[in-house]
């Protein structure tokens, strides 16, 4: 078998999320995931086609100027948990934002002024984390941490971690230190044999309650008497927070992936209980949260001033999860519902909802894509937040026709986001809005929220035409809008919407009545064709004698 080449090369570019350009030479170029600007690497070429090549990182030869904090996380380089912890936090906004906007110029998405929101919290703001257990080399003692860099087995004790809160390094090492002095084996993923395999720590940031979860195989040697035992002496660790909940969970998947076959509460309560915009939210041990709390609630508060939502109003929550966005906007409005395809979390949904009295709500369980067929009535606004692969295309259609006012799309994955607004611009929106979040630091990850609105019928401008002008068109030329959709996608596979077509007609001064349907809001963005779709409605026209 043919080797793979390894290259020795400088990262000269970089595309979000956290995609490198290594130069090769003056003609080619890798490339390939994780790296930081500047830095000169070691990667391993995996695809070797043409002057733009694949590879994968391997090792870092030399630090980039831009990595200068003065500070950082003892594990930096060694974990894969971060991407920036070595460079200060102004620099790394700034390269997120470069970053972005290159992602949206090159889906024609233009925003004049792209910003990045900064996390209140930089060091200490994840409310959630999943370790695992396993050993730092072959043999070597039990260790309760992340994985390293690139490495499957490797498992890094990350003591000193900076983004997680100091009651998550306490309750570690209590557990690392408890199972080390009971000599209690880990689960070996190639032998699929021993018992320990995960601890997942919530904490509720701002009331300081904390859930445990251990996570092992159904070995039979954690009998129930060792379980009241482990969950006793952990409520001996020393935490500000106060541990309320202890599950037990037992996962003989053979997958990496924590997946529950059973589950069992050893101490306390069923969920922890978080605040967040004066609201209450239970939290159960698989229901998703956002992991920096302080940074969603801006997140939120954005979304609900960009929707300017209103007693008249009546919102659709799509993805609503455990309901909080759905009941932060049901706050605000007339009525509100929310769809969710994770039938505990509609559950969970409602416990929240009746805590908080707030009674203008209601959830349906399935999936978007089946479900809102039975969505009825007249929605204003309807809220997006699909999970990091976007919206599934088949509901893209029935989504929009639903026909509200406005969208508000708020994305934990900007890369499939602005694939699906696209999509919406060919179908008439346009993008009034965009915000970006830093909901991660140290992270590549970039959270963003963008206000879709449809071009408003009801403001538009007639234009007069004389009879000068009309004797100077030639009807018997002119194709349909549908006539030149239907030659472009089937000559060319692509789907152009009747704004890019009229603003290629105007281009080519074909007279026709305007009817620019101008937003209602001020410094509208209109889409400008892009200019594969510009060429091939040109095309068109040519083909049908009309340029």
């Amino acid at each position: 078998m043919r080797q793979k080449a390894i290259k020795d090369v400088e990262i000269i570019d970089m595309s979000y999320p956290n995609i490198s350009i290594g130069k090769i030479n003056e003609e080619k170029t890798v490339q390939f995931k994780g790296g930081v600007l500047g830095q000169k690497v070691r990667v391993k070429i995996t695809k070797n086609r043409g002057s733009n090549k694949k590879g994968k990182f391997m090792e870092v030869l030399e630090e980039s100027k831009i990595e200068n904090a003065k500070e950082f996380c003892p594990n930096a380089g060694i974990c894969g948990g971060c991407s920036y912890q070595k460079m200060g936090y102004e620099t790394e906004l700034l390269l997120k934002h470069n970053m972005m906007q290159k992602l949206l110029k090159n889906h024609h998405i233009d925003i004049k002024e792209l910003s990045i929101v900064r996390s209140p919290k930089i060091k200490g703001y994840r409310n959630k984390m999943e370790y695992t257990f396993g050993d730092a080399y072959k043999d070597g003692p039990l260790v309760l941490g992340l994985h390293r860099q690139n490495r499957f087995y490797e498992i890094v004790d990350t003591e000193g971690c900076n983004i997680v809160d100091k009651d998550f390094e306490s309750i570690r090492k209590h557990v690392q230190k408890y199972f080390r002095e009971k000599n209690t084996s880990f689960y070996h993923k190639k032998a699929h044999t021993g018992l320990l395999r995960n601890l997942i720590i919530r904490k509720a940031m701002h009331t300081g309650e904390i859930m445990v979860i251990l996570v092992t195989s159904s070995e039979k040697s954690f009998d129930p008497m060792r379980r009241d035992l482990f969950a006793h002496n952990l409520l001996n660790a020393k935490t500000d927070g106060r541990i309320v909940s202890i599950y037990h969970v037992i996962n003989d998947s053979l997958s990496d992936a924590v997946k529950v076959d059973s589950m069992e509460l050893l101490f306390g309560k069923k969920y922890i209980e978080e605040k967040m915009n004066d609201l209450k939210f239970q939290i159960s041990p698989f229901s998703f949260f956002q992991p920096n709390v302080f940074t969603a609630e801006k997140i939120y508060q954005k979304a609900i001033e960009l929707a300017n939502v209103d007693k008249n109003k009546n919102i659709l929550d799509l993805y609503s999860g455990t309901g909080t966005i759905t009941q932060l906007f049901a706050k605000s409005a007339n009525k509100a519902m929310g769809i969710e395809i994770v039938e505990e979390a509609v559950e969970k949904a409602f416990d929240n909802a009746k805590e908080n009295q707030i009674e203008n709500i209601d959830f349906i369980a399935g999936d978007v894509l089946e479900k809102i067929n039975l969505v009825k009535g007249k929605y204003d606004i309807v809220v997006l937040d699909p999970p990091r692969e976007g919206i599934n295309p088949k509901a893209i259609k029935k989504i929009m026709d639903i026909n509200p006012k406005e969208f508000v799309y708020i994305s934990c994955n900007p890369k499939t986001q602005v694939r699906d607004i696209e999509i919406f611009m060919e179908n008439g929106y346009i993008v009034e809005k965009y915000q970006a979040f830093d909901q991660f630091p140290r992270s590549r990850h970039v959270e963003t929220v963008a206000l879709l609105s449809k071009l408003n019928t009801e403001h538009h401008l007639d234009i007069e035409i004389g009879e000068d002008e009309l004797s100077e068109i030639d009807f018997s030329k002119d194709a349909t809008y549908g006539e030149i959709k239907k030659y472009v996608l089937e000559k060319y596979g692509l789907k152009v919407s009747s704004l890019y077509i009229a603003q290629i007609k105007r281009k080519h001064g074909l007279i026709e009545r305007e009817n620019y349907n101008f937003s209602k809001k001020e410094n509208q963005r209109v889409p400008n064709c892009p200019e594969e779709k510009e060429k091939a409605i040109e095309d068109a026209l040519e083909h049908f004698g009309m340029i």
